[in-house]
């Protein structure tokens, strides 16, 4: 059997160089970049046209699954991707970028596991620095700088769903302001020409000004000040489904909700050449052969693993990290709180994000499900752990949604002992014809898929037209997107929206809404905005947010909506923001989704059912299981 292991390949040096007179200090490594590596050229040009073409539709899903049927032993892809994570989306959209066949396979959405239920960070690793700097780690230190490197990639290729965000670090002792200070100017320095911003320090009086809600005075402690840096912050699953959707337009055939119930081997040899598939909306099953198929499952790679051999060793140590949402008066707009570690060791943050606050996380030893929750007692640990860092009552009931997410530690499967546990990625190919993609985080999915895509070519001997290109590429609707794209849709569109009598009144298209639509579509809202003017779809899904009923029939119709719960949770991310609110908004979506796709009643009340089951894993305030008195 043949087999491979290799972590991440990152040949950086570091090269310092002091400057007597100014008395400065850079730190770079002597490769180019990826942008000038693989420029690409013509190849980059048609790619471009494809994803940028205004008259570009998405292919359809029935199109998607006739072109996977299509792929048969005489006529094989030359990848097929299991799993539609933002790993298994950027392995097909660097596939079918270089030139290659590429088909992709996801057994429910785009999304809908670890990728949607991130701590919403991009982040370089700051933890990972202070590893190699006092282990004298060089491993970690390639990790910081290839995590910092993709961390501006992937602002740069989503700009309507990625910014910048200020972290604020508190420090109650001189010690911790000097060893923070230290410590942040350190990362701007790795970060190099991939800085995002300056660090900078400030006294407690301006922290109280930037961050009113942090406590200046605690047990036994007074806040001396705090050191501001920065790193990323995004929309995940909508970047996700971006992936999916610049995939298709390149020309790959995606299709969610389809599972891989078995792998088809080569006559009288061990080598994986395609996959027995179920379409899990319509319960048909059909084969698709591919001369590499490459697994990308997450914290399910091992299932697919052992579809090809039973007696494979497992690789994922799944970790759970927790995060609960609050209202946005917990966090000022635009500045989150970050604490390098707590009493107990951990990590805890508070973030705005989309309107609301995100905190957490923990990161303890979990099963592996499709439907992880966070336990009460976890939900508990992240509300005593900013409440010393809070001037505000911190409350149970507060708390707007609650959700786990599984992270995919991966550990080399022919390792001796669990001490190779890595938060870096890994690629094998420990089945011949199946290349297994696992680890790493979000922050690095691009560089991951671009060393699984070359690890595939090499295994099935594949023959692409061109390099890499995805450094290159941005996503649908991030193509000359700048923002302030929202003015465009405030003053030239309307909401039309039908009242509970049945009269069409028109609606302003306020800055809430049209800032909303520009950050989640880019330059695709004017789509959503023509569907609300033009189709009666105006009205709000639920109060107090800005999410459009005009979305839903979008998604349905070029983002392979395919139900209720795809879209509550990974096209809009009411879900995740509040599970109550996203309870009340279910069966308007149902509504919509049903015109769309011309579902029957059964159909409906199916989806009612799927959507209600599913919120019910988010433990919102009203979903507690019970309450200690600590936080009422």
């Amino acid at each position: 059997m043949a087999s491979f292991f290799r972590a991440r390949r990152v040949g950086y040096t570091a090269a310092l160089s002091v400057a007597l007179g100014g008395s400065y200090v850079t730190l770079r490594h002597p490769y180019a970049s990826s942008n000038d590596r693989n420029s690409g050229g013509s190849a980059l040009d048609t790619v471009h046209k494809k994803i940028t073409d205004p008259a570009a539709v998405i292919p359809s899903r029935a199109s998607q699954q006739s072109s996977l049927i299509a792929a048969n032993s005489s006529n094989p892809l030359d990848i097929l991707v299991v799993g539609g994570g933002a790993t298994g989306c950027g392995v097909a959209l660097d596939a079918v970028t270089r030139g290659l066949r590429v088909g992709l396979v996801e057994r429910d959405d785009f999304s809908s596991g670890t990728s949607s239920r991130s701590t919403k960070l991009i982040h370089g690793g700051v933890r990972y620095l202070e590893k190699a700097v006092f282990n004298l780690d060089y491993g970690q230190l390639k990790l910081v700088f290839h995590a910092l490197e993709e961390r501006k990639q992937v602002i740069d290729n989503a700009p309507h769903l990625c910014h910048a965000l200020p972290c604020m670090t508190p420090c109650f002792s001189w010690f911790e302001a000097v060893y923070y200070w230290v410590g942040l100017k350190m990362y701007d320095l790795v970060a190099g020409k991939h800085l995002l911003h300056l660090s900078r320090y400030y006294s407690a009086q301006e922290s109280a000004e930037l961050f009113p809600t942090l406590a200046r005075k605690g047990k036994d402690r007074s806040l001396k000040g705090t050191v501001v840096y920065y790193d990323g912050q995004m929309n995940d699953s909508r970047v996700n489904v971006g992936l999916a959707c610049t995939a298709a337009l390149a020309g790959a055939s995606v299709l969610n909700h389809a599972e891989v119930v078995s792998f088809i081997k080569e006559d009288g040899g061990e080598r994986i050449i395609g996959a027995r598939i179920r379409d899990n909306l319509s319960g048909t099953e059909f084969d698709a052969y591919a001369k590499v198929v490459v697994n990308a499952g997450g914290p399910f790679c091992d299932s697919v693993r052992k579809l090809a051999d039973k007696d494979t060793k497992p690789m994922i140590c799944p970790s759970s990290g927790v995060h609960i949402v609050l209202p946005d008066y917990y966090s000022p707009e635009g500045m989150g709180l970050i604490v390098p570690k707590t009493k107990d060791g951990r990590v805890v943050f508070m973030l705005p994000w989309l309107g609301r606050t995100v905190a957490g996380t923990t990161d303890s030893n979990t099963s592996i499900t499709m439907l992880p929750e966070p336990h009460e007692d976890e939900i508990e640990f992240i509300l005593d752990a900013i409440c010393d860092y809070l001037n505000v009552k911190v409350r149970r009931t507060d708390v707007l949604s609650a959700w786990s997410g599984i992270r995919p530690l991966a550990v080399d499967p022919n390792a001796k002992n669990t001490e190779s546990i890595s938060r870096d990625h890994v690629v094998c190919e420990d089945v011949p014809g199946l290349v297994t993609i696992t680890g790493g985080k979000w922050t690095t999915y691009r560089g991951m898929a671009e060393d699984a895509v070359d690890a595939a070519i090499k295994s099935g001997k594949l023959n692409p037209k061109n390099k890499c290109l995805t450094s290159n590429i941005h996503l649908v609707g991030g193509d000359g997107w700048d923002p302030a794209y929202f003015t465009v849709l405030a003053q030239e569109y309307v909401r039309m929206k039908v009242s509970h009598t049945g009269k069409v009144v028109p609606g302003v298209m306020d800055t809430a809404a049209a800032k909303h639509l520009s950050h989640s579509y880019g330059t695709m809202a004017e789509k959503v905005a023509a569907i609300a003017q033009n189709e009666n779809l105006g009205k709000r899904l639920a109060h107090g947010y800005p999410y459009l009923e005009a979305e839903v029939a979008y998604c349905a119709r070029y983002e392979y909506c395919e139900s209720a719960t795809d879209f509550i949770a990974r096209r809009s991310r009411l879900a995740f923001l509040d599970t109550d609110a996203a309870g009340r908004a279910v069966p308007r979506v149902i509504q919509i989704l049903a015109a769309e796709h011309q579902w029957d009643k059964g159909r409906q009340k199916q989806e009612l059912e799927s959507a209600t089951k599913f919120l019910e894993s988010f433990k919102s305030s009203k979903n507690a299981q019970f309450h200690d008195g600590k936080h009422t």
